[in-house]
């Protein structure tokens, strides 16, 4: 924790405020001459009154407590009038820090300003801060000003109990303090830990279509529960540091009174007097005891949560505790293919969506050589999505098998093929965040700089970057075309490290130059592509076409399915009308 830097800050803040300090001190000191008059009055009434036989006597200093404790009320009252002019000035503080420093970062395009993180810092962190601080002011001031006439009383009953009561007092307060630095270091594991999972969680919310489409939802969940269990820990290491400050309670609080009462027999012998030893253990009890019970719970938990809090809304950068580990298990967790495998490999597949319902691919068997270029077309709702979908692992077919790559195309299953194949459908996705974050979102160990310039250069996305300001800049969805959109999602699969990739019409929104670049660089990247057409120029490009449909599908170059394949003929002819 970085007080090298908070405790300057909060003494100018203090500082400033000298006049409502003061005030706070001012109605504080009721609360000592409460605390006082409680145990004197009561060790007084004792021997001066009811054993003396003086009752009357004896209720006047009772009535003298019962004052004392109206005083202390009133104390209180005017306490919290004050609390709200110390409170309510930090909290605006900080939320003006935090709400600065996230347009500032936006605006530079070094934070992405739908962070869930920073609207975890502006409402509950500075939440916390506020409350804790009023608390630890409370806590802090009564514990103070109560010791004070706690001990006030002691040495004023007889200067003896102070030997007994001062010594357990102390330590019990160094072992707590002790505590104090191990627990803002785990209050502020917590914190990371929290803001890693609201991070988490605001990321899946915004692209559970990509983690559906791109066959990510166990590597998705494992992190998710990588975060969740990452907070659980954390709690249960703060939940060992409680029983901690409990056992410094005990000292502190405890041992004092148990003193008192083994040493009641040499206090008697020193001459002082049931009233006294009565009054002593009031001030123990009533006063000591629930203020230091108190302050060891502000301190344990609010005081070092402020600490933490306030480190996190002043520090410049907030780190993800599991990026470092993330990272280097997704680098060792790459599965072993057979390089002499074909790409896809489908054998006699059917599928349909509903039992009773017709199948919409057909006993369709079908091997793609790695490296080969395949386009795939057909009528529209003929099944070319619903192709790519069971290739990338998406569906299941009914009957028959597919693998990529040699290994089964089941997403989520054993031997998980989405780090071998990328599919990007007609909707484009782009998240809100910098271009570079875009780029690399399926780059599960990154990629160079240079790789990463190569490949929006290769698709086309040079004027885009060059119209942000670069890579780094702030990306807005909402502010791109459909075909800036698709410009993206096309460099991202391009820079992936995936072997296979399938285009779902994923270049339907450029026009006839910009797709023919894309495709071209897809053509000369090594791997597989598959392409659902839509467009002639784009069959022609291909090695191979496949006609789906229906009951039959055809399969060649576009020469030999234009002597061969009416429906392939049909579509050429819509192709080039709608190109007239």
């Amino acid at each position: 924790m970085k007080d090298n830097r908070i405790l300057p800050q909060a003494t100018r803040f203090l500082g400033r405020r000298r006049r409502v300090l003061l005030k706070l001190g001012s109605w504080s000191l009721l609360e000592s001459l409460q605390t006082f008059a409680g145990g004197y009055s009561v060790a007084k009434s004792l021997d001066q009154g009811f054993l003396a036989g003086r009752t009357g006597l004896g209720l006047l200093w009772l009535a003298l407590a019962a004052t004392a404790a109206l005083a202390g009320g009133l104390a209180t009252r005017g306490v919290f009038r004050g609390l709200a002019d110390l409170v309510e000035p930090l909290r605006d503080g900080l939320v003006r820090r935090v709400t600065s420093k996230s347009l500032a970062d936006a605006v530079t395009g070094r934070a992405n300003t739908a962070d869930s993180a920073v609207v975890s810092r502006l409402t509950h962190q500075t939440e916390i801060a506020r409350d804790s601080f009023a608390g630890l002011v409370l806590v802090a001031r009564s514990f103070v000003f109560t010791t004070v006439g706690a001990l006030a009383g002691l040495a004023s009953l007889a200067p003896q109990l102070l030997l007994v009561v001062v010594p357990p007092l102390l330590i019990g307060l160094l072992l707590f303090t002790a505590t104090l630095i191990p627990m803002a270091a785990c209050q502020r594991a917590f914190l990371r830990a929290d803001e890693a999972l609201a991070t988490q969680a605001g990321a899946l919310a915004e692209g559970l279509r990509d983690v559906v489409a791109c066959g990510a939802r166990a590597q998705v969940a494992d992190r998710t529960y990588e975060l969740i269990e990452n907070e659980a820990r954390t709690a249960r290491t703060l939940a060992r540091w409680a029983a901690a400050r409990t056992l410094a309670l005990a000292v502190s609080g405890q041992l004092p009174v148990l003193l008192l009462l083994a040493a009641t027999p040499w206090l008697l012998r020193q001459g002082l007097t049931a009233g006294t030893l009565v009054g002593a253990l009031t001030y123990l009890m009533q006063s000591l005891l629930p203020a230091l019970h108190t302050l060891m719970h502000a301190l344990g938990a609010a005081g070092t949560r402020l600490l933490v809090v306030l480190d996190r809304l002043t520090a410049g950068t907030y780190p993800d505790p599991l990026a470092a580990a993330t990272t280097t298990e997704s680098a060792g967790a790459r599965p072993a293919v057979d390089p002499r495998a074909p790409a896809v490999e489908l054998s006699a597949v059917t599928f349909a969506y509903r039992p009773d319902a017709q199948p919409v691919l057909d006993k369709l068997t079908l091997t793609v050589a790695s490296g080969e270029h395949l386009t795939v077309v057909g009528p529209s709702g003929i099944g070319k999505s619903t192709l790519t979908a069971l290739i990338a692992g998406l569906l299941t077919p009914d009957r028959g098998h597919i693998r990529v790559q040699g290994r089964p195309a089941v997403a989520g299953g054993p031997g998980d093929p989405s780090e071998l194949r990328v599919l990007i459908p007609q909707q484009a996705y782009v998240f809100t965040g910098t271009l570079r974050e875009n780029l690399l979102y399926l780059c599960p160990d990154g990629a160079s700089p240079a790789a990463v310039r190569h490949s929006a250069e290769a698709v086309g996305l040079g004027p885009l970057i060059r119209r942000l300001g670069g890579y780094d800049s702030p990306l807005d969805p909402a502010a791109l075309s459909h075909g800036e959109r698709q410009l993206v999602a096309l460099a991202r699969a391009h820079v992936s490290p995936a072997a296979l990739t399938l285009l779902d019409e994923a270049t339907c929104h450029l026009d006839p130059a910009a797709e023919e670049q894309a495709e071209a660089a897809f053509a000369e990247r090594p791997g597989t592509l598959i392409v659902v057409a839509h467009r002639i120029s784009s069959a022609e490009r291909a090695d191979r076409i496949l006609v789906l449909d229906g009951a039959h599908a055809a399969y060649g170059t576009h020469h030999e399915l234009i002597e061969r394949s009416p429906l392939y003929r049909d579509l050429v002819g819509q192709w080039h009308a709608e190109h007239i």
